[in-house]
């Protein structure tokens, strides 16, 4: 089994399929995530993030009945950090949501992948990215007269992108090991962080049935279907192609917010966001070719 799975990255076909993975995952997450602020006013946004990632957690464990293939002991404290950087991620990026445009609050959580491969790298070049992207995030940031952006806001994305970026770090360790196995087990960790916040912060509403119907579609097309794509697609993908597909993210997350929720972005913020998506995929690019030998 173990075999099998990390076989699957040699594969001939293995690239395409993971990119395809990732563009479906980024489609899902962030329709769903515009489709979950619907119900920011009946159960606040923590009350949104437990609910989903509950019904995410029961739906895979359904599905992929991971218990009948337990993980090894060495692997279960990277498998912890794995589903507790999942559950942070989530519970951060959805106040940042709710005080946010969705194409802004990604668009600085994108900082996160960008930071994993920009910390691996010590080209001269990847100093032109790190500026870009410095220049995208004070460009989102509200130091202008007339920025209308929320500062904790900006703070909870803040967060949102250091969880993404040790959740990649920890998802790389697990995925080889335990496949889409590992998103079950993180997604209950993850459940075990929010679903206790959720319930005192929403109470009973979180009950009601059409509630329950949404956060159920919530669940699967930002928690159970773009998770275990991305693990699908860590194994079959090279971090750095990982992180350049990434970094389409903050335009898809735009988008959907636009399509469903109506929200515009003036062009300074559509500007910002479009340095950090150029920084995530230069350095990206940058960090696959190979280094010139040192003489």
């Amino acid at each position: 089994m173990i075999e099998t799975a990390r076989s699957s990255s040699t594969r001939p076909s293995a690239p395409l399929i993971g990119a395809g993975a990732v563009v479906a995952s980024l489609a899902a997450q962030n329709v769903g995530a515009a489709f979950a602020k619907h119900l920011f006013p009946v159960v606040g946004a923590y009350g949104v993030t437990g609910l989903r990632i509950a019904l995410a957690a029961l739906l895979l464990l359904t599905l992929r009945r991971p218990w009948r293939r337990m993980p090894a002991r060495a692997i279960v404290p990277a498998l912890v950090a794995y589903g507790a950087m999942l559950g942070l991620m989530n519970l951060l990026i959805y106040q940042a949501f709710a005080r946010l445009p969705i194409g802004v609050a990604t668009g600085i959580e994108v900082l996160g992948p960008l930071a994993v491969v920009l910390w691996g790298s010590r080209a001269r070049r990847d100093l032109a990215w790190f500026a870009a992207a410095v220049t995208g995030l004070v460009l989102l940031l509200p130091l202008r007269a007339g920025a209308a952006l929320d500062p904790l806001g900006l703070a909870f994305a803040g967060g949102a992108a250091a969880c993404w970026a040790l959740y990649i770090v920890y998802g790389k360790r697990v995925s080889d090991t335990l496949g889409g196995d590992a998103v079950a087990w993180g997604m209950v960790i993850a459940a075990a962080i929010n679903v206790p916040i959720g319930a005192v912060a929403a109470g009973p509403a979180l009950l009601t049935p059409w509630v329950l119907g949404i956060g159920f579609v919530v669940a699967v097309l930002s928690s159970a279907l773009p998770y275990s794509l991305e693990m699908e697609a860590m194994r079959r993908l090279p971090a750095h192609v990982f992180g350049i597909l990434l970094s389409a993210a903050p335009a898809v997350a735009a988008l959907a917010g636009f399509v469903v929720l109506g929200e515009m972005l003036t062009p300074i913020q559509w500007f910002a966001i479009l340095l950090i998506m150029v920084a995530s995929a230069g350095s990206a690019m940058a960090a696959s070719r190979p280094r010139a030998p040192a003489t």
